[in-house]
């Protein structure tokens, strides 16, 4: 790596880290923790449930916050549920000792994301969430807060991930537009790059009578976190169908998995993020977890993988319409090609995908 390297780190980058003790943990990483650009972050032991969401601020470490804050701790090693509309503090098994050349930012895992557990990470003196500066040396903390469903959780458990990159290796739209004329970075939208791919939503699905997307139900059981296959979809999830109107009104505080029209396809040398799009043109949010791995989509691997969009109104019920834009995929040069792709015999769940819910639900829906 030189000084004027600019890129994603991959999974080979990442598991040297461990080696060289960039990346601490009490134990070794899982098989599976390590993604082709982003390394599983690891729940701890140790629970805190508080009374509200908080970033330390400069000079400030979470644990001094948590003694203010936290309600009560409890023990994860066992497994614990965390309810709905509650707000939990986790100190996660991994810790950094950055250099000053890199920085890292963190995401929910995309299953996390389809089951509307918001989850932020925070680190010691930590302005912004989901940000780690370069060169820092600390724990990591997990804020969690379920908003739809009550989730069983364990010392282990995998809700977020983090990403480490050197410089700057964000593609400018003129780049951006070369690498789609070669690459075909989305295929079945009207392709608008501007900040970004612009990603737009599927109302339509295979016509009237189709499945379009599902509604969360309230007041359900529990979803265990760590457990695939294991719960029936319609316990949890309402199916939306198209009525053969091609417009959805989105509830205020109702939780919708839904999808883009666009095919997304991630290259070997590149990795993606989905970002909002304007947070004024509408009253909702898109997108809890935003990172795609390099090969997600790739046609080599089974492509023609659709973006599932999580979807929540804010105060108001808004009508969003068939081909809305509703977020952007910024594109990132990768520091060096992952030794495996996303979908390559790594346990990727969602490679290929249409309109799927998360890897929880039984796939008889």
């Amino acid at each position: 790596m030189t000084e004027t390297a600019h890129g994603i780190l991959p999974a080979q980058a990442i598991g040297a880290m461990f080696t060289r003790g960039e990346i601490s943990a009490p134990r070794h990483p899982d098989a599976d923790q390590i993604q082709p650009a982003s390394l599983d972050l690891r729940l701890g032991p140790l629970a805190y449930r508080v009374r509200a969401s908080f970033l330390p601020g400069v000079g400030a470490k979470v644990m001094d916050k948590l003694d203010k804050l936290k309600l009560h701790a409890f023990d994860l090693t066992r497994g614990a549920v965390l309810e709905t509309g509650c707000v939990y503090i986790v100190p996660l098994m991994e810790g950094l000792s950055l250099s000053a050349a890199v920085s890292a930012t963190t995401n929910p895992k995309s299953s996390t994301g389809r089951l509307d557990v918001f989850t932020r990470v925070i680190t010691d003196e930590g302005r912004a969430f989901d940000t780690v500066p370069a060169g820092y040396r600390g724990p990591l903390y997990a804020e969690i807060s379920p908003r739809t469903f009550p989730v069983l959780v364990r010392e282990g458990s995998r809700l977020s991930q983090i990403r480490f990159r050197t410089g700057d290796p964000f593609v400018q739209d003129a780049d951006l537009r070369a690498i789609h004329a070669e690459h075909m970075l989305v295929a079945g939208g009207d392709t608008t790059i501007g900040g970004g791919v612009h990603l737009t939503i599927d109302l339509e699905g295979k016509g009237p009578g189709s499945l379009i997307g599902y509604r969360g139900k309230r007041h359900t059981g529990v979803i265990d976190m760590d457990a695939k296959a294991a719960q029936e979809p319609l316990d949890f999830w309402e199916p939306i169908v198209h009525r053969g109107d091609s417009t959805l009104i989105l509830d205020p505080n109702e939780f919708y998995i839904l999808v883009s029209r666009e095919a997304v396809h991630v290259p070997p040398l590149f990795a993606a993020e989905m970002v909002p799009f304007d947070p004024l043109v509408g009253e909702f949010r898109v997108h809890y977890a935003g990172f795609f791995d390099p090969g997600f989509g790739h046609s080599t691997l089974g492509g023609g993988s659709r973006a599932v969009l999580e979807v929540r109104s804010h105060e108001v019920p808004f009508i969003v319409e068939h081909g809305q834009t509703v977020g952007r995929l910024v594109y990132e040069h990768m520091l060096e090609r992952p030794e495996a792709l996303y979908g390559e015999g790594i346990g990727s769940n969602y490679q290929g995908q249409a309109l799927k819910l998360s890897k929880h639900f039984r796939a008889s829906a």
